[in-house]
């Protein structure tokens, strides 16, 4: 039934092509990156279907590890840039420009990241004005297409900071600019962007998000994520309050109503902050991937997609890897096969999605503490009980 599924009843035109292989794995996280999965697909499909062609692309979320993803995708090359980190002090970013030479790729995580933190967090005095200085600085190397990650941040300041690096201005009651932090938006009385850099212009700027909290509430930034970032419940309010303010300030002063819409939580209120002050567009970080290495292009003449992630359930559904890539590999009658390390309550639902079929790593029921230990020698088993399977069909035939 399997073999029928996924290589079945082709024409005689997609006979003639059986050996395209693209592999478009997620992370398992805490286990493999992707990159080390994609490794490991090619090594095993190699060893049992020589005659492969391989297209291996590493698939990037906004967080760590996104611009060597990309970079690793579609070729460019890493650029080191001094900026300003989360509490202010200098620290050595970078961004990655791709082999188009106009699209760069930023991680916000490299200038305002956790790690950054160096285990002082603080959610109410963190910035991400050094995400700003990566953009400025990317566009200064050319780019007219800036991808930005929106992943793993210490900061809870909507953004403020960015936009400030880019000469937005934020003015309190006294009429002086100052540079907002999540603790401090509660002074904030006006926004001046009539000094914003003209280097924006012509730019687009598209942000990965793959979270849909709002601004403000119990599903917001503050609230769901202030803890991880050093917030207790005091602060938590006050942060939820002040983002409020920003927001109110924002519907004042340009016009935008964004408390409400989904993403805008993300990454301690960025997904607002790049929308009002830089005029971005939120997209899901497996669209932007899709978009940006051409799959669709690809796709014609592939024997079947390889993708998976650690864990498919009931939520895989709502915009994630293995299902963003089944809709769109579907529409071209391609097979997808989900390697995946859990297979959770819902995940049936995938099939409805495009899914041709899930495999899961898992070869003893043990919990994840033991499981992660073999994971990359359990994956390689699997797919290598995968290739014996389409071995054996393809030499019946």
């Amino acid at each position: 039934m399997l073999i029928d599924i996924l290589w079945g009843n082709y024409n005689d035109n997609r006979r003639k092509v059986m050996s395209k292989w693209i592999l478009m794995p997620d992370s398992f996280k805490g286990t493999m990156s992707s990159q080390e999965i994609c490794q490991i697909m090619r090594d095993a499909l190699l060893c049992h279907v020589p005659d492969a062609e391989i297209v291996s692309i590493p698939v990037a979320d906004g967080g760590e590890g996104s611009v060597d993803a990309f970079l690793t995708a579609v070729g460019g090359h890493r650029v080191v840039v001094e900026c300003t980190g989360p509490d202010f002090r200098k620290v050595t970013g970078f961004y990655g420009l791709l082999s188009d030479s106009y699209t760069a790729v930023i991680e916000m995580a490299a200038a305002a990241g956790l790690p950054l933190m160096e285990g002082r967090l603080c959610a109410e005095g963190a910035t991400t004005y050094g995400v700003g200085e990566l953009i400025l600085a990317a566009i200064q190397d050319g780019a007219k297409r800036i991808i930005l990650g929106l992943g793993g941040s210490a900061t809870n300041d909507g953004g403020c900071g960015c936009a400030a690096a880019l000469g937005v201005r934020f003015l309190d009651g006294a009429g002086d600019a100052y540079i907002p932090v999540g603790g401090t938006l509660d002074r904030l009385c006006r926004i001046d962007i009539s000094r914003r850099t003209p280097l924006l212009e012509g730019v687009e700027i598209v942000a990965m998000c793959d979270v849909d909290n709002p601004l403000c509430g119990p599903s917001g930034a503050s609230a769901v994520f202030g803890p991880q970032k050093g917030a207790g419940p005091d602060m938590v309010a006050k942060l939820d309050r002040n983002l409020w303010n920003l927001s109110e300030v924002i519907r004042q002063d340009l016009g935008m109503e964004i408390a409400d819409t989904p993403g805008a939580g993300a990454a301690g209120g960025m997904g607002a902050g790049v929308m009002a002050f830089l005029g971005s567009r939120l997209q899901m970080g497996i669209e932007t991937v899709l978009d940006t290495v051409g799959f669709d292009d690809k796709l014609p003449g592939t024997t079947a997609v390889l993708t998976g992630e650690g864990r498919i359930d009931g939520q895989s559904l709502r915009g994630k890897v293995v299902v963003g890539i089944a809709h769109r590999a579907r529409k071209a009658g391609v097979p997808v096969i989900a390697v995946v390390g859990d297979v959770a309550p819902g995940a049936e639902r995938a099939y409805q999605e495009g899914v041709t079929a899930i495999v899961s790593t898992n070869r003893r029921a043990v919990p994840w503490e033991v499981a992660c230990q073999s994971a990359k020698a359990d994956l390689y088993a699997a797919l290598e009980d995968l290739f014996r399977l389409y071995n054996a069909f393809r030499t019946s035939k």
